[in-house]
């Protein structure tokens, strides 16, 4: 019961991460981040906001979890619950709030999603890094 709980808690995050990766390249294709102001101020603001919908959809993932923590049984308090699930979703496993036996495999399984996704949300950065490298040195003519 544990993996089916886990793997359909895992697809959602995926689905969530998909369609957030889709939003924040979206954006970035949609500005002009060509390197056109010298200060580097524009593609600034632009990475920033790529990051901030990356780590938004994290959290949410992570939110996600503790939602379903809760349904379980698991936590009395959302925040108790958010707290836990951050510390998994991180693969900090500090280990000061345990679950109960019947549902702690929900832990380990946790800290895999929270790796995978966490890792593509940094592929996807780099790529809008390098991209936005890329076009900056372009518009200045081979220099950044």
């Amino acid at each position: 019961m544990n993996i089916l709980i886990g793997l359909v808690t895992m697809a959602a995050c995926l689905a969530l991460q998909s369609w957030l990766i889709v939003v924040a390249l979206r954006y970035y294709v949609r500005r002009n981040v060509l390197g056109d102001d010298p200060s580097g101020w524009v593609t600034f603001r632009v990475l920033n906001a790529v990051m901030a919908v990356l780590v938004l959809g994290n959290c949410a993932q992570l939110t996600i979890w503790a939602i379903v923590f809760r349904i379980l049984g698991e936590f009395d308090a959302l925040e108790v619950a958010v707290y836990h699930s951050a510390v998994n979703f991180a693969s900090l496993g500090y280990g000061d709030i345990v679950m109960s036996d019947r549902f702690r495999l929900l832990g380990p399984l946790e800290a895999v999603n929270g790796v995978l996704m966490i890792g593509v949300s940094t592929a996807v950065l780099m790529n809008v890094l390098q991209d936005a490298y890329q076009k900056t040195k372009a518009a200045r003519g081979g220099q950044v």
